[in-house]
C-alpha cells in the first residue's frame, strides 16, 4: 500500500509542467508532458503545452499536431483552437489561422486568458478591429493584469488612440514595475519632455539588476528614445549601445549570413531568368513597398494608402510564407502563377472587399522583388532609400525583436545596407520602369507633393488630394513607425546621426570603402 502512494505521490501534474515552462524550461516542460500522456493519453493541458513547447523550438508542423490533438480532447475550450490558429500563423497558413480563430471566437465565452489569447492571434493576423474589443473584454474581466492592459494599449497605439494607451502602460506598471514592454510601449507614445517623462523610473528599474536580459534590452532601447527626445544625446548612445550588445549576445549563433543571402539573389535572379520564367498571374495589380527599416516605409505606405482606392494589408509577410510553402520538401516547387495566386490570398484574408486594390509594406520582400514581378507582372513595386549615416543610424537604435540581426553591430550593419545598396541597383537593371519605383525617403520629406504625384501616377491612380493628409487616417498601423505617421511630415530626423558623429566612426569608416565622402555628408 505505500508503494501505491509513494507512487501516486510521485506523478508529475501538469502544474509542474506549466511552472518548467514558465521558467524556460522547454525540455523539462516536454518531459513532464511526455510522463503525464503514459499516464492519462486524454490531458488535452498536456498536449497544449507541447504545442508551446514545438513553437519555441520552431517547429510550426509539430506544434500543430499537438494543437490538434489538443483540440480533439478538450471540447468546447478555445484554447487548443487558439494555439492551432498560432501554429498555423507561425508556418505561413494565413488563411487557415484565421479559419481556426473564427472556429475559438465563436466558443471563446468569457474567461480573461482566452479572450487575451484570441486577440492576439487576430491582432497576428493583422485585424485590429476584431482584436480590440477582446482584449477589452478580457481587461474588464481581470483588470488587474498587466499582460492585458499591455496587449489592450499596444492595440490602442495601432489606431492612434494614443493618450489611452498611455494610460494603460501607466496601470501596467503599476501593478508591475519591471514589465519592460509596457515600458517601452510607453517611450514611444509621444515626445518625452524635461517637465513629463519616465527616465528616472526606468533607470530605477534597471539599477535594481534583476531584469532579465531580453527585458533589459528593451529598457535600454526605451530609455535611447526618451534621452534622445530630451536631446540628451551622449546618455541615448549609452543605452542604445548597451542594448545593442545584449541584443547581439542573445542572437549569438543564430545570426545568418545575411549578406550572402543577397549576394545569393543578385546571382540568380536575373534577367534571363526572369525572362525564361514560366508565366505568372496576369490580371491583379497588387502595391508592394518594400526597404530597409526605419527608412521611410511606413510613410511611403500611409501616402499610397490614404487614396481612396487603396488599401493597406500591413506587413503580412505572405509573400515569403508562400514561397517557403511552395518549395518546402516535397511539394512542387513555386509555379509563379499558383505563388501569386496563393500569395493574394493570404496576404487579402477577410480584411479587402474582393478586387480591392491593396499595399503590402512586408519590409523583407526588396529580397523577392524578381520573384514577385514574374509571379504578378502587373504588381507594382516601390523601392524606399534613405542617406546611408541617417539610415543605418535609424536602425541602430531601433530594437527588432528577433529581426534583422545585423543591425546590432556597427560594421555588420555596415556591410548588410552596402549588400542593400547593390541589390537595389540590381532591381533597377533588371526589373522593367513600369514594375518599380525607387522613391527616396529626404525627397519625401522636402516636396511630400512632387513625390506623392509621382508615386500616384506610377501607380495608375487618379490624382485625389486625401494623400497629402495621410496623417488623418483612421486605418490601423502595426509599424514601428505607428505613433510617427499620426502627425505631418517632419524633417528633425534628418541629419540625427550627426549628434554621434564620433560614436558611429566604426560605421562610417566601413561604409566609406564604398560610398563617397558626400553621400556620408
Amino acid at each position: 500500500m505505500r508503494t501505491a502512494i509513494r507512487n501516486r505521490q510521485q506523478l508529475p501534474t501538469i502544474d509542474a509542467a506549466r511552472r518548467a515552462f514558465a521558467s524556460g524550461d522547454v525540455a523539462a516542460t516536454e518531459l513532464i508532458c511526455a510522463q503525464i500522456l503514459a499516464q492519462k493519453p486524454g490531458q488535452w493541458a498536456a498536449w497544449a503545452l507541447l504545442t508551446e513547447t514545438a513553437l519555441q523550438r520552431r517547429r510550426p508542423d509539430a506544434a500543430i499536431v499537438c494543437a490538434e490533438r489538443a483540440a480533439a480532447l478538450a471540447g468546447n475550450n478555445p484554447i487548443p483552437l487558439i494555439l492551432k490558429a498560432k501554429s498555423l500563423f507561425a508556418s505561413g497558413r494565413a488563411r487557415e489561422a484565421l479559419a481556426a480563430a473564427e472556429q475559438a471566437d465563436a466558443i471563446v465565452g468569457s474567461e480573461a486568458e482566452a479572450l487575451d489569447a484570441l486577440g492576439g492571434i487576430f491582432g497576428m493576423l493583422g485585424l485590429n478591429q476584431r482584436a480590440q474589443p477582446l482584449f477589452l473584454r478580457a481587461h474588464a474581466q481581470r483588470a488587474g493584469v498587466p499582460q492585458y492592459l499591455f496587449n489592450l494599449a499596444a492595440s490602442e497605439r495601432m489606431t492612434g488612440a494614443l493618450a489611452e494607451a498611455e494610460a494603460h502602460c501607466d496601470t501596467a506598471l503599476a501593478l508591475d514595475p519591471t514589465y519592460s514592454l509596457a515600458h517601452y510601449l510607453r517611450s514611444d507614445l509621444r515626445i518625452q519632455t524635461t517637465e513629463c517623462n519616465h527616465i528616472a523610473e526606468m533607470e530605477a528599474v534597471i539599477a535594481e539588476k534583476k531584469l532579465p536580459p531580453p527585458s533589459k534590452v528593451l529598457l535600454h532601447f526605451a530609455l535611447a528614445k526618451e534621452y534622445e527626445d530630451l536631446g540628451l544625446h551622449h546618455h541615448s548612445f549609452q543605452h542604445v549601445d548597451a542594448g545593442c550588445a545584449l541584443q547581439r549576445g542573445l542572437h549569438g549563433a543564430n545570426r545568418v549570413d545575411s549578406v550572402a543571402e543577397i549576394d545569393r539573389v543578385i546571382a540568380s535572379h536575373t534577367k534571363s531568368w526572369m525572362a525564361s520564367a514560366p508565366a505568372g498571374l496576369v490580371d491583379p495589380a497588387p502595391i508592394f513597398v518594400v526597404g530597409l527599416p526605419r527608412t521611410g516605409t511606413t510613410l511611403v505606405e500611409r501616402i499610397i494608402a490614404s487614396h481612396p482606392a487603396v488599401r493597406s494589408v500591413g506587413e503580412s509577410g505572405a509573400f515569403a510564407a508562400e514561397l517557403a510553402r511552395a518549395t518546402a520538401p516535397g511539394n512542387s516547387g513555386a509555379d509563379p502563377a499558383s505563388l501569386g495566386r496563393n500569395y493574394l490570398e493570404a496576404a487579402s484574408l477577410s480584411r479587402l472587399p474582393p478586387d480591392a486594390r491593396f499595399v503590402d509594406k512586408t519590409l523583407e520582400n526588396y529580397l523577392y522583388c524578381g520573384l514577385i514581378h514574374v509571379a504578378l507582372p502587373r504588381a507594382k513595386i516601390i523601392l524606399v532609400q534613405r542617406r546611408p549615416m541617417d539610415a543605418c543610424w535609424a536602425m541602430y537604435k531601433a530594437h527588432f525583436a528577433g529581426k534583422f540581426a545585423f543591425s546590432y553591430h556597427q560594421e555588420e550593419l555596415a556591410d548588410y545596407y552596402l549588400a542593400y545598396r547593390r541589390l537595389s541597383a540590381h532591381w533597377k537593371a533588371t526589373l522593367p520602369a513600369h514594375a518599380l519605383l525607387e522613391i527616396n525617403y529626404e525627397d519625401v520629406v522636402h516636396d511630400q507633393e512632387a513625390q506623392s504625384r509621382a508615386m500616384i501616377e506610377f501607380l495608375g491612380l487618379s490624382w485625389d488630394d486625401e494623400v497629402l493628409r495621410f496623417y488623418e487616417s483612421s486605418t490601423p498601423s502595426a509599424t514601428a513607425s505607428a505613433v510617427q505617421v499620426r502627425r505631418p511630415i517632419y524633417a528633425s530626423s534628418i541629419g540625427k546621426w550627426r549628434h554621434h558623429a564620433d560614436a558611429l566612426a566604426p560605421l562610417r569608416a566601413r561604409l566609406s570603402r564604398v560610398l563617397s565622402e558626400k553621400e556620408l555628408s
